[in-house]
């Protein structure tokens, strides 16, 4: 396995989500992508929590083919993170405070976790509006990753589904993305999917 290179100023453990880091700006389509399917645009942003979390937000407007934004459709927040253990450097629960150092302070430690070949375990937790929260468990490798629900949590607010699926990939600088949704009956159908640019880089997110 090659030696993993990480970034100045970010948290060990974010070195394998660090392409993600930065403000995205790009325009998708509603359900299959095909051209008779509605047109959303998109920011979204992945931002460096300080922590062993990356903070993710997303911001989604129904617009026309130029771009123009016609209403809003949704926003998502929630923090992303790779799947371990928990130890005594973690936070929590609520406003307990951890130990000063980091659970991993080197790109040499944070390469232990991996599961194979550069392949680490990924967990992310979105919030979107309507008392809707979904808990994802997937793998990443290099400027690919892939999501799958392991959990949904429903208020009586929130349409009913059964689960969902989340590739993103990193493609000539571009963020592609496609979302995959599970009826109640188990079927998986297309979402939504985009291409994204990035319009600001980590350093010029953080602490937003």
């Amino acid at each position: 396995m090659a030696p993993m290179e990480l970034p100045t100023d970010i948290t060990p453990e974010l070195a394998p989500l660090y392409w993600l880091l930065g403000r995205w700006e790009g325009q998708g389509r509603l359900g299959a992508g095909e051209e008779s399917d509605p047109i959303f645009t998109q920011r979204v942003t992945f931002r460096d929590s300080g922590l062993e979390f990356v903070e993710y937000r997303a911001q989604s407007w129904l617009s026309d083919a130029d771009g123009t934004r016609l209403r809003p459709l949704s926003v998502e927040t929630g923090f992303w993170s790779l799947h371990r253990p928990r130890a005594d450097a973690d936070v929590g629960p609520g406003l307990d405070p951890a130990d000063v150092v980091p659970a991993y302070k080197t790109a040499s430690e944070v390469e232990e976790l991996a599961v194979d070949d550069s392949t680490y375990p990924i967990t992310a937790t979105i919030a979107h509006p309507g008392s809707l929260t979904e808990l994802y468990t997937g793998r990443i490798k290099g400027p690919q990753l892939q999501l799958a629900t392991d959990g949904v949590m429903r208020g009586e607010h929130a349409a009913e589904y059964s689960g969902a699926t989340r590739m993103f990939g990193l493609v000539n600088g571009q963020l592609f993305w496609r979302w995959d949704l599970q009826t109640v009956d188990g079927e998986a159908v297309p979402h939504a999917s985009a291409v994204l640019d990035r319009i600001a880089s980590a350093s010029e997110v953080d602490g937003v």
